[in-house]
């Protein structure tokens, strides 16, 4: 009965974003759909014909609505080539829809003024806004495929007032939001630990969004695992999961699932011990007795039954707070409860920094520390961009990267 009762709220959730998303995106690529066979038939008159304008639509609208046919197909080879193609599509899209309304935009102003009479609103003129917004919107979307496969290593100096039993200085690094799988694959992987092993980091820490939502999409995931395995580290390689570390479909964005708290697929941590990662999910670790890795769940998608997770509070309350305290939490939020609860680093992901602008200008908005190291009283917020993206393999405005933190530990702390 429970499973009748959650099926029919999975159909009432996809009849709610047909209904109010798919026409305003339908009325979208219908007027893009317009304005190319438009700028085509000004380009050459023999392509002034229905024949044409029929061809065109129907390809372009196979582009337009492959997300909605990737998120109805059933799960195989094929799907996953559609899911893929769909993701660039919409980076595509974005694109060049800001570029056709930024030539739009030009147009109604140009049309109040004394050009509104010359050849730029002739025949010619049309292929000359076409090509310009075609030009211009590939241009954008080849750097951002391009810059997105671009790993760079941020680094930062940070000094923990406690003491570590001896241990002078730690170096660690932060990485998150591989989102493996559908976009992101083994080569971007090798990358990623190379640039890693050439830190030689004493710990590395993973904050959340190993998975894009399954393992189904994972190319060579023996290889994948492996390649964690080959990361050289002192203490380790310890993870928490992300939003996305949940087996759930995805259309245009919007999640669907079976109940409001799915629970983490048992497939994504056999992936995770076979690939040398310790997951740390509301658990605590004491690290050769030097220092705390405190792993939180995810606020959006703790991957409980019941939807729950613990506080910041509640998690170190039993530790000793004059030992140093490492928070790993894939979202950067509530710093202020994190740094009351003792913590001296909390370590987190999601954000992407905006991945694509102009959404970068959103994230700074959203998140009291989008991307980079912030004081939170004493204690520092560290977020990076991350490894990998979600949706369109692409970045704009932003970087990929790996951080590497080298912690000093000054032991001024540690008589208070």
């Amino acid at each position: 009965m429970y499973r009748v009762f959650t099926a029919y709220g999975l159909i009432l959730r996809c009849c709610m974003i047909f209904l109010f998303l798919l026409p305003g995106y339908l009325m979208v690529n219908l007027y893009i759909s317009f304005r190319i066979t438009y700028w085509f038939r000004n380009l050459w008159k023999k392509l002034d014909r229905r024949g044409f304008t029929v061809t065109v639509s129907v390809l372009y609208f196979a582009l337009a609505l492959s997300p909605i046919f990737a998120f109805l197909l059933p799960k195989s080879g094929f799907s996953i080539a559609v899911r893929r193609l769909s993701a660039y599509w919409m980076g595509i899209m974005l694109y060049f829809v800001s570029m056709l309304l930024i030539a739009e935009l030009a147009r109604l102003i140009l049309l109040r003024t004394k050009f509104r009479n010359s050849k730029l609103f002739s025949r010619a003129g049309a292929v000359l806004v076409g090509a310009a917004v075609f030009v211009s919107a590939g241009a954008v979307c080849l750097y951002g495929a391009y810059n997105a496969r671009q790993i760079k290593t941020t680094k930062y100096e940070l000094t923990v007032e406690k003491e570590a039993d001896g241990l002078d200085k730690l170096r660690a690094v932060l990485i998150a939001d591989t989102h493996m799988g559908y976009a992101i694959g083994r080569d971007h992987i090798r990358e990623m630990v190379e640039k890693i092993n050439a830190e030689e980091p004493d710990i590395v820490i993973f904050a959340g969004d190993i998975f894009d939502n399954s393992t189904e999409g994972l190319d060579y995931p023996d290889e994948t695992a492996e390649l964690f395995r080959s990361i050289k580290t002192r203490y380790g390689v310890w993870a928490t999961y992300g939003n996305h570390d949940i087996d759930e479909q995805i259309l245009m964005g919007f999640t669907f699932n079976w109940s409001d708290s799915p629970p983490n697929d048992s497939r994504m941590r056999s992936f995770c011990e076979k690939a040398g990662i310790n997951l740390l999910c509301d658990e605590t670790v004491l690290i050769d007795g030097k220092f705390y890795l405190v792993g939180r769940r995810d606020g959006m998608k703790p991957g409980t039954d019941d939807g729950s997770r613990l506080s910041p509070a509640e998690l170190t309350k039993d530790l000793d707070l004059s030992k140093p305290v490492f928070f790993i939490a894939h979202e950067p939020g509530e710093l202020q409860e994190t740094a009351d609860a003792g913590a001296d680093i909390d370590f987190s992901g999601h954000t992407h920094d905006g991945q694509l602008f102009p959404l970068t200008i959103i994230t700074d908005i959203t998140w009291e520390n989008a991307c980079g190291v912030i004081r939170k009283d004493d204690m520092y917020s560290v977020v990076t961009s991350g490894v990998g993206v979600f949706g369109p393999f692409m970045r704009v405005g932003t970087d990929a990267e790996i951080v590497s933190a080298d912690i000093r530990f000054s032991g001024k702390g540690s008589d208070d």
